[in-house]
């Protein structure tokens, strides 16, 4: 095995463990913020469509915006330290088209770098799943 693929491996891997985390302390710190027994329990009486349902729901929506953004942007920034792409604009729209699974082209990275490229694809899909099943769980709390 090439040793710049093993170092590829494990960086790709501690960076996959790091966004991981991130991710389940985002999504547990938000599970608790929305889930005081009062505010639970006047969401269980609220209409979806209300100003209280379309705010609850909104809100949750920008978090997990944010969350997705985050590891995004922390992955770019690891693609500039390491040199994997020349400027920021291109590692973050790297990141972005990595993360979100549409991965346009190796093009925009080092030849060097591109299995982080691979492992940051295989993360985004686990933790947008991640988000998807978060935020319909939350979802039932509303109207139910």
């Amino acid at each position: 095995m090439h040793p710049q693929l093993l170092t590829q491996f494990a960086v790709s891997s501690v960076m996959l463990i790091i966004c991981v985390v991130i991710h389940g302390l985002g999504l547990f710190s938000l599970n608790r913020a929305l889930r005081s027994e009062a505010s639970m329990e006047r969401l269980q009486r609220t209409d979806p469509l209300s100003r209280r349902g379309a705010t609850f729901t909104l809100s949750i929506v920008i978090a997990l915006v944010a969350l997705h953004g985050i590891e995004i942007w922390l992955y770019a920034v690891f693609y500039l330290i390491v040199g994997a792409v020349p400027d920021l604009e291109q590692a973050l729209y790297y990141s972005t088209i990595s993360y979100s699974t549409v991965g346009y082209s190796d093009q925009h990275i080092s030849a060097a770098w591109r299995l982080t490229g691979a492992f940051e694809s295989i993360m985004g899909v686990i933790l947008l799943g991640w988000s998807t099943a978060f935020f319909f769980r939350m979802l039932s709390r509303i109207d139910a």
